[in-house]
Parts: structure tokens; C-alpha cells; sequence
């Protein structure tokens, strides 16, 4: 239920509304504008990547892992509401408020998945990992979908988008917060508190944590093998969610209702994928599965530098909808079976370091290439299928079997 309380959060705000906003209105369509969207979303999540083992630790330490993922559901939803006063010009305040929003999403993110093994034994843990992604896509539907009816009248009424997104904001901020409750009321904590595990504390505990759980899961070869082939392809989906509504105005030349339409579109697509796959997934193999996924971002990095018209970028937003449910349910439900049971907030807050250090890779790379080629996006995003063929190869020495032995030993 959670999954389907966040995720109006990166559809509404990271992918479909907010993002092109403050890059054709915010700051008014300059060249440093989509740089400067990256990098407010790398800052955020490396101060996630920094802090979130650390956080994790604590948890298990306490069992405590319901009481910190409320306090991070608050920041997200009052710092998501707090984006309605942005305006035309306001780029520090955007900024800023985007960094905390999403890190408090991040955060809240990965507490979630340390609860997936609570939930799910390990040959389940494919279709029930798809079931909260595919649910997650029917609230980020639900809230994109009655954001999409107020834009539709406010643009009836001829209100510019310096009208109309800031209450998108607000409604999507209401979703999450209303969706999240009922998360809570029916979830209970699993885990029991461990006092006698010895874990740093004081200013630093976060990164002396890092480092201690760095250190100790040398052991686990193949779930730090997966972590690296989670860096290379999360990268790309990070710049399939973060830049997609960006790529279709400014290059492919769709209008914002266009944009949400299609992004509606893509979540349902991601909705079947995610819950059709999680089946697939422990049918096939977790391995097997998440390459497949792979593969099918490569095909929709050509279709999208290649689409020169609408309906041929439509094919590409298909095709990634079904890949980004499949891969991210795919990557989770991996992990799951290969942490260890009594530390999974901990080894989740790595795996967490792990994606939102792709987060930054990925969409920052973009922006990057952006800007130093003077706005070439076509050519950006055709950078992007290196990302996913590096995590095939990286993929490639994880012994699901191995790595089960370990984590249960």
C-alpha cells in the first residue's frame, strides 16, 4: 500500500509535471536548465547515499523501521505541498525544495523494500516485489490522472502553467499523505529491537556506519556483484524517469496535457509490467528475468534518439513502461533474497547507496552531455543504452543460489 502512496510523488513531481515545468517555466527554457535539474536531483540523493546505511542501522538497531518511515512520509508530503509557492524565476527555491522532497521520498523508498522479506519467502519474492511496483503504478495513475483533469480545465480557462502546477502539487502532496496512513494504520513492525549490536553513534555514526557495512558484506560476493549491476542500469532508468517528460516537450515537441497522457500511458504500461513480470520472474529465473529487462531499456534508448515524430516516440514511452516496472520489481526482489535476515534495513540502506548513486550517474551524465553539446539530447539519450549493456556484462557473475546460501547462513 505504500508503493501506492510515494509513487505519485516521481510521477507527478520527478516525471510528468513539475520537471518540465521548471525547465521551460521555472527557469525559463536556458541551456543550463536541464543541467540544473540533475544536479539538484544528484544532491539529494547523495545525501541519501551518505545517510541512509547509517539510518537503516538504526532501525534494526531499534526496530524501528515504521516509526522513521512516517517521520520521512511528513518531510516528503510537506515539502511536496511547499512546491505549489514556486514560481517563474524562483530557481534556488525549486531547487532547494526539490532536494528535500526527494530525499525524503529516497529515504522513505528504501525503508519500504527492507520490509519485502518480512513480507514474502524467497521463491515468492519476485511476484509479491511486482504486486507493490504494479500497485505503485495505479497511485501514481490515480494521482497523474486527477492532476491531468485539473490542467485540462485550468487550460479551458486559458490559466498558464504558473496556475495550474502548483495546485498539481498540492493534490499530489494529499494523495500521499491520505495513502499513507492507511500504510500505516495496517502495518505493523516484524522486527525485534537488538540493544547488544554494537553500532557507532555521535555526528559521524552515518558514515562510520557506511563504512563498517561496506566492510562487512565483503562476505556477500554476489549481492555486491548485484549492487554493481544495479549502478549501471538504474542510471538509465533514473534518466527515463527524471528526464522523460523533458525529453518529449523540448525535442519531440509535445505539449504539457500531451506529456501527462503519456506518462499516464507509460505508468499503465509499467503497471502490467511489474505485475505480470514478478510471476515471470519466479517462473524464469531472478537472473534470467531482470536481463531480459535490460535488454529491452537498449531497444528503447534506439527508439528514442531515433523517433523523429510523435507516434514513433509513443512506441519507445511503451516499450520503457514495461521495462521500468519489470526491471525495478526485478532488482528489489534480487536483493531481497540476497540480504541477510537480521540486518535488512542495514544491507537495504546499501542497496540504497547503490541505486541513488545511479541516480546521480545517470541523469547527471545526461545534463551533462546536454550542455556540452549544446542542447543535443537525441545524442544524450543514445549514451544512455551504454549504461544497461554494462549492466548485462555486470550481471553476468551473480550466483542467485550462492548468494542465497550466504545470506542464510
Amino acid at each position: 500500500m505504500y508503493d501506492f502512496a510515494n509513487s505519485g510523488y516521481t510521477t507527478v513531481v520527478i516525471t510528468a509535471v513539475f520537471a518540465a515545468y521548471f525547465v521551460g517555466g521555472v527557469a525559463g527554457g536556458a541551456s543550463w536548465a536541464t543541467l540544473a535539474w540533475t544536479v539538484g536531483l544528484s544532491l539529494s540523493y547523495a545525501i541519501v547515499m551518505l545517510t541512509m546505511p547509517g539510518l537503516g542501522a538504526w532501525a534494526d538497531r531499534r526496530a524501528a523501521k515504521k516509526r522513521l518511515l512516517m517521520i520521512f512520509t511528513a518531510g516528503c508530503v510537506l515539502s511536496t505541498a511547499a512546491l505549489a509557492w514556486v514560481g517563474p524565476g524562483q530557481v534556488a527555491l525549486g531547487l532547494v525544495l526539490l532536494v528535500v522532497s526527494n530525499t525524503f521520498y529516497s529515504y522513505g523508498e528504501s525503508l519500504t523494500a527492507s520490509f519485502l522479506p518480512e513480507l514474502a519467502k524467497p521463491e515468492a519474492m519476485g511476484r509479491v516485489s511486482g504486486w507493490g511496483w504494479a500497485l505503485g503504478y495505479i497511485g501514481g495513475m490515480l494521482a497523474l490522472g486527477i492532476c491531468l483533469a485539473y490542467v485540462l480545465s485550468a487550460q479551458a480557462r486559458s490559466e498558464p502553467a504558473a496556475s495550474f502546477v502548483p495546485v498539481t502539487m498540492l493534490i499530489t502532496a494529499g494523495i500521499y499523505g491520505a495513502a499513507a496512513l492507511v500504510t500505516f494504520a495496517l502495518m505493523r513492525e516484524h522486527a525485534a529491537p537488538q540493544p547488544d549490536a554494537a553500532r557507532p553513534e555521535g555526528v559521524f555514526a552515518s558514515l562510520v556506519q557506511l563504512r563498517r557495512t561496506w566492510r562487512e558484506v565483503a562476505p556477500y560476493q554476489d549481492f555486491k556483484q548485484l549492487m554493481a549491476c544495479a549502478v549501471a542500469y538504474q542510471a538509465g532508468v533514473a534518466v527515463a524517469i527524471s528526464l522523460a517528460a523533458i525529453y518529449a516537450e523540448q525535442v519531440i515537441g509535445f505539449a504539457p496535457q500531451e506529456t501527462m497522457v503519456l506518462i499516464f500511458v507509460l505508468n499503465i504500461a509499467a503497471f502490467a509490467g511489474a505485475f505480470v513480470f514478478g510471476y515471470v520472474q519466479d517462473a524464469l529465473g531472478h537472473k534470467r528475468a531482470l536481463a531480459l529487462t535490460i535488454l529491452g531499456w537498449v531497444l528503447t534508448c534506439a527508439l528514442a534518439a531515433l523517433s523523429t515524430t510523435k507516434g514513433m516516440f509513443w512506441w519507445a514511452a511503451a516499450v520503457a513502461g514495461v521495462c521500468m516496472g519489470s526491471s525495478q520489481s526485478a532488482g528489489r526482489a534480487m536483493a531481497g533474497v540476497l540480504v541477510p535476515p537480521a540486518r535488512m534495513a542495514e544491507f537495504f540502506g546499501l542497496w540504497t547507496f547503490a541505486i541513488r548513486l545511479a541516480s546521480i550517474v545517470g541523469p547527471l551524465s545526461y545534463g551533462l552531455i546536454t550542455w556540452l553539446t549544446d542542447g543535443n539530447q537525441r545524442l544524450a539519450i543514445a549514451s544512455t543504452a551504454l549504461l544497461f549493456l554494462l549492466g548485462l556484462i555486470l550481471l553476468r557473475p551473480v550466483d542467485m543460489a550462492r548468494g542465497q546460501r550466504t545470506a542464510q547462513a
